[in-house]
């Protein structure tokens, strides 16, 4: 059997599987889904292990890892027509490991994994004009306008003060009234935070004011397509929403694409 058709007759088994409950049990509350329409797709640099995606002053912006020697973290531009890569910003020091990004005024901010360090960088020339405390784990970051948002791969999502960059609220997030921990990524759509679950192919829609998950987008569907295209590709990861056009970029860990997609809450 050819590995793809193999690969789809394994799922149709396990889906088929998991629809049948044991009898005497009652299904749990289910998260309502979010549905979408994928409007286009292009090409993405397959040697970015993906931390972080956001739209900027109509440019996609990508902040990345370095896993291993063979990678570098490095914060860039993704050229939608052409595929390319164009970096501006890169952490030599191999120590470090890139992860989220978010532009705050005319600052962009970064963090780095187990550091323990943010930086700082002018949000136009991309120079490095400082560096912040990080308390645990630095994943994902995203902004609502007055404060900057940190995920740290707990349930518990950070407020910072962008003038001294100090928490100043901590948001728990539950799923039907359980802890929804390993959120990742995150963007900040229309008064809701979305996140990536780590090692998943969901996102969480969360709603700010408590902390709980109200919808859920399953993008198993472009995750198979990945795995499918380019069998070294890793897990999904990275959000960027486009207030001007309403569409949402997906990609994830070595990737060899970018989905430009329409969501409907």
């Amino acid at each position: 059997m050819k590995p793809i058709l193999f690969v789809a007759f394994i799922l149709l088994i396990a889906f088929g599987c998991g629809s049948q409950e044991p009898e005497g049990e009652t299904a749990g509350p289910v998260t309502p889904a979010i549905k979408y329409e994928e409007i286009d797709y292009f090409l993405h640099d397959t040697a970015l292990y993906t931390e972080g995606l956001l739209m900027h002053e109509g440019q996609l912006f990508e902040s990345t890892g370095s896993p291993d020697a063979e990678r570098k973290s490095l914060i860039g531009i993704n050229d939608l027509k052409t595929g390319a890569f164009v970096k501006k910003v890169e952490l030599t020091d191999k120590k470090l490991f890139g992860e989220g990004i978010v532009f705050f005024k005319d600052k962009l901010y970064q963090l780095t994994y187990k550091n323990h360090i943010g930086f700082i960088y002018d949000a136009k020339s991309y120079k490095q004009i400082g560096q912040f405390n990080i308390p645990k784990e630095g994943w994902g970051l995203t902004t609502n306008g007055n404060s900057i948002i940190m995920s740290d791969g707990t349930d518990t999502l950070n407020f910072l003060d962008p003038d001294d960059l100090t928490i100043n609220k901590k948001l728990p997030v539950t799923e039907n009234g359980v802890k929804r921990d390993s959120l990742n990524e995150l963007e900040y759509i229309k008064g809701f935070i979305y996140a990536n679950i780590w090692l998943s192919n969901n996102i969480v829609k969360i709603n700010p004011a408590n902390g709980k998950v109200v919808a859920t987008l399953d993008l198993s569907a472009l995750a198979f397509r990945s795995a499918v295209t380019r069998s070294a590709g890793d897990v999904l990861n990275g959000i960027a929403y486009d207030s001007t056009t309403g569409f949402v970029y997906i990609t994830g860990k070595l990737w060899p694409h970018i989905h430009q997609i329409k969501i409907t809450p």
